[in-house]
């Protein structure tokens, strides 16, 4: 009889949807629905009558307590669709908070979510969102905790709300998963309930603070078996009409055949198998939705803007290298390079256009065709594959009323291959990266350039060195080659990467014999994951060789860095002032290969949130002095002046309908230059369905030191024949970004965004480098400066015996404005209808002299670019 019943309450918690034996993890069983579940946000259907998963925990912010609601859900499938509902309960269901928003902007609100992890890697997996408004949020599992909501997949969804609280109901096909089937699959999930009013976050397992990950966490999902196996395939067929009216010459032949265009595209995904998906692109249409922000570039190095085009955005944390195993990485003036930067891919043309009186320049390169191979295979092996293929480019030139063509872009074949093995339950892993580019090059012109083929290839990985995870030590070494004429071997070797061509260069030397050039990186951090001690140390080195630039994003060559990061976490509120703290000191250094300790400090930061959920972050650095090897644009190294920079920034209560950030940073340096800024994002909800934000920004430069220009001179002994000359900046810039996002039904939006910039430079006390390694500058007087203002340009005499030399006035004043409108509407799952107009205003007048007033008039008066898009896109799955 004893036996009997022990086995009755086996059996009874086997069918109750979740085990809740002492000690035992938590597990979730799946039903297997008879008829059709209809997503209506009624909870009527019988198998939702089945036992329900509850037990909610609270992470926020009362961690470790009963949920202060009821929730219940349930997990059910079919052989086509995975099934989720959940009842949420609430005791005053008029305060229930869902605002509507566009797709994956995860306001705040209330929320019920679901997380998956489909290989029961422990790793990798998906997340859906949904409010009670039915604004939805989808995307991906990276690194255990890391989030990416770029991927959008199809579902169905609903909530309805009623006088207990409201519902969900979801319905994800199997398609749109990456999994390993089996006849009896298991995988991993969790549930989330987020409550806005309470500031309150409720998971069905809850991971402490002080622990470490998410998606090792995740309890078991049992029951799912006799899903159908069916091949994936879909198809994205879209069209996309432009028109657009520039400012332009009267004159310009070339005006009218470019201003409307229509042109014809698709995408496509294929399954193959369950677990890999092989993307296409044919034609594709890579106009950005939303414009790159403005920006004053006085450096010397490349503006780095984030890729906003879906085919290279989707499933792109797959292609990330050597940040995996550890939960944070810290820099200190290292720059990890991005090994694959996919906006090189159909970038501008590189090439420059010969004399004409008029060109068609392209803004950009036509892709063929690309494809991308993303999924997991084998064990615990993770695979990422590119590839595209762009067209030869040509600019036409009219001069004279005579027309030529240009090449301007060779055509080009770009691949990335990524593959991850992870061991051990994801306790160490290895992975390798290789990306190469194989140009065509006919044109002289390029061949000076572009490479005719480079190459990189790396290896990373991870080890958990105690039982508990507690401490990880995660490494990357990668080696590149790249191979062009010697013309174009010099260009890299004298690029702001690293200077080879520098006087005093002693490691790297340039060399105008050589055909190729290599180069290696490498790192290793250690990192502790979880509990209040916390402690970051690593240390690395990017030699002068490396070059990554064809297809990554590399800003620094020559470096050797290192840093070492404590600090204590305070998870818990002291019911005195802090809900949560956090305190943060390091230490860091970069040298040169020559030797020369190029930045060398001190770093503190204090991270704090109040009970009433006010935040505050606080942070100071102090610069020792050093070496600049970049500040002389190739030229000698000379003395970097000791520093500090101060920085303040808070924040209101996020649940308010008026939220305010704000902050500011001062620093400054022993040469007396001063930086200042100040600003602000103020985001006010008028209603549940519409958002206003607008960020100002001032900021203040007087700046000692700015390069202006080198000047060949041989009686410039002390500085190897070369003047390089310096002067007094004094920069004003204030700009603001501004939106306003207005959501009709969660599947109709309208996005509105203006971003007017006004920079304002004055240059003054001119002055060149003394001497080598020093702080040494001899600033010129009235009577050896002269300016001529009809050409715009100032002459200085240095001394009696030096060659006079002219450049032109650096002043500037720039003024931008760029912003754009876009209403879309997705009309059926997976299709959807854009209606963009794209705006552009720019103004130069009176540089070096700001009168707000004035600039921003001539700024609006200014003529506009103006670019009208409709594109439609069907989505078919068979």
């Amino acid at each position: 009889m004893k036996k009997f019943t022990v086995l009755l309450l086996f059996c009874f918690l086997y069918q109750s949807g979740l085990s809740a034996l002492p000690g035992t993890p938590k597990q979730v069983r799946a039903f297997k629905a008879a008829r059709e579940i209809v997503i209506d946000g009624y909870l009527n259907e019988q198998i939702w009558q089945n036992q329900a998963i509850q037990d909610f925990t609270q992470k926020n912010p009362k961690e470790g307590e009963k949920a202060s609601e009821v929730t219940h859900a349930w997990i059910a499938y079919d052989e086509s669709y995975l099934y989720i509902a959940a009842k949420l309960y609430d005791s005053h269901p008029d305060s229930i908070v869902g605002r509507l928003a566009r797709r994956d902007n995860q306001i705040d609100s209330d929320w019920f979510g679901v997380g998956l992890d489909p290989y029961l890697d422990k790793r990798t997996g998906y997340f859906f969102l949904i409010n009670p408004s039915e604004t939805v949020v989808d995307g991906v599992f990276y690194n255990d905790s890391w989030q990416d909501n770029s991927w959008d997949g199809v579902w169905y969804y609903a909530a309805r709300r009623d006088d207990q609280g409201w519902n969900v109901e979801m319905k994800i096909p199997f398609s749109q998963l990456r999994y390993k089937y089996s006849e009896q699959m298991t995988w991993g999930i969790n549930l989330y309930r987020n409550i806005q009013r309470k500031n309150e976050e409720d998971y069905f397992q809850m991971v402490s603070k002080k622990e470490s990950g998410f998606v090792s966490h995740f309890p078991e999902l049992i029951g799912l078996s006799g899903v159908e196996k069916k091949q994936r395939l879909e198809i994205l067929p879209y069209v996309v009409s432009r028109a657009q009216y520039l400012v332009h010459d009267a004159q310009d032949p070339f005006y009218k055949q470019n201003q409307y265009k229509v042109s014809l595209g698709g995408d496509m995904k294929v399954g193959l198998g369950s677990n890999l998906t092989l993307d296409a692109t044919f034609n594709p249409d890579f106009g950005q939705v939303e414009v790159d922000p403005a920006v004053v570039n006085l450096s010397a190095f490349e503006t780095f803007y984030d890729e906003k085009r879906p085919f290279f955005i989707e499933g792109s944390n797959i292609f990330s290298f050597g940040s995996g195993g550890s939960n944070n990485n810290w820099g200190f003036n290292w720059g990890n390079p991005n090994l694959f930067y996919s906006r090189r891919i159909g970038r501008t043309p590189q090439g420059e256009a010969q004399d004409n009186d008029y060109s068609d320049f392209p803004n950009e390169t036509r892709i063929i065709g690309a494809a991308k191979l993303t999924g997991k295979i084998g064990s615990g092996w993770s695979v990422g594959a590119v590839n595209a293929v762009t067209q030869r480019t040509f600019a036409e030139l009219d001069l004279g009323g005579v027309r030529t063509q240009q090449e301007v872009e060779p055509l080009t074949n770009y691949t990335a291959l990524r593959s991850q093995k992870e061991f051990n339950s994801g306790n160490q892993a290895l992975g390798f990266m290789f990306t190469s580019v194989m140009r065509s090059l006919k044109d002289e012109g390029l061949k000076e350039r572009l490479s005719d083929h480079s190459y990189v290839f790396g290896l990373d990985g991870w080890t958990m060195l105690d039982e508990n995870n507690t401490y990880v030590l995660t490494g990357y070494m990668a080696g590149s080659y790249v191979h062009g004429t010697k013309d174009y071997m010099i260009s890299m070797q004298e690029s702001p990467v690293r200077y080879m061509q520098r006087p005093d260069a002693k490691y790297a030397v340039l060399d105008s014999n050589i055909n190729s050039m290599a180069g290696f990186l490498g790192r290793v951090t250690l990192n502790k994951q979880k509990g209040n001690f916390y402690v970051n140390a690593a240390f690395g080195a990017v030699s002068p060789g490396f070059e990554v630039n064809d297809l990554g994003y590399q800003w620094r060559a020559d470096v050797i860095n290192s840093h070492v990061v404590v600090g204590y976490r305070w998870f818990d509120p002291d019911n005195f002032m802090f809900r949560n703290k956090q305190l943060y000191a390091a230490h860091f250094r970069s040298y040169n290969f020559d030797g020369d300790a190029l930045v060398s400090g001190y770093f503190v930061m204090s991270d704090l949130q109040f009970l009433n959920y006010y935040g505050m972050n606080v942070q100071a650095i102090y610069f020792q002095r050093g070496y600049h090897n970049t500040l002389t644009r190739g030229g000698p190294i000379v003395s970097n002046p000791a520093g500090y920079e101060i920085d303040l920034s808070g924040s209101t209560d996020s649940r308010k309908n008026v939220v305010l950030n704000v902050s500011g940073s001062y620093s400054g340096d022993e040469m007396k230059s001063l930086y200042r800024n100040v600003s602000a994002d103020i985001e006010w909800r008028p209603a549940t369905q519409a958002t206003f934000s607008i960020g100002p920004s001032v900021s203040t430069v007087s700046e000692n030191l700015q390069w202006i220009d080198n000047f060949s001179d041989p009686v410039a002994v002390n500085t190897y024949g070369t003047r390089y000359v310096f002067g007094k900046m004094k920069q004003t810039t204030i700009s603001a970004n501004i939106r306003l996002n207005w959501t009709f039904t969660p599947t109709l939006s309208l996005q509105v965004f203006m971003q007017p910039l006004i920079s304002t430079g004055k240059f003054t006390d001119f002055k060149e480098l003394s001497a080598p390694r020093s702080l040494s500058y001899r600033t010129y007087e009235a009577s050896q400066v002269s300016y001529d203002k009809e050409n715009n340009q100032y002459t200085v005499k240095p001394d009696k015996n030096a060659e006079a030399f002219t450049f032109d006035n650096p002043d500037f004043n720039f003024k931008s404005l760029r912003g754009n409108v876009v209403l879309r509407w997705e009309f059926m799952a997976g299709s959807s209808l854009y209606l963009v107009w794209t705006q552009s205003k720019l103004n130069e007048d009176n540089p070096g002299d700001m009168s707000f007033r004035r600039d921003f008039t001539n700024l609006l008066n200014a003529q506009p670019d103006n670019i009208f898009l409709l594109k439609f896109a069907y989505w078919l799955n068979y």
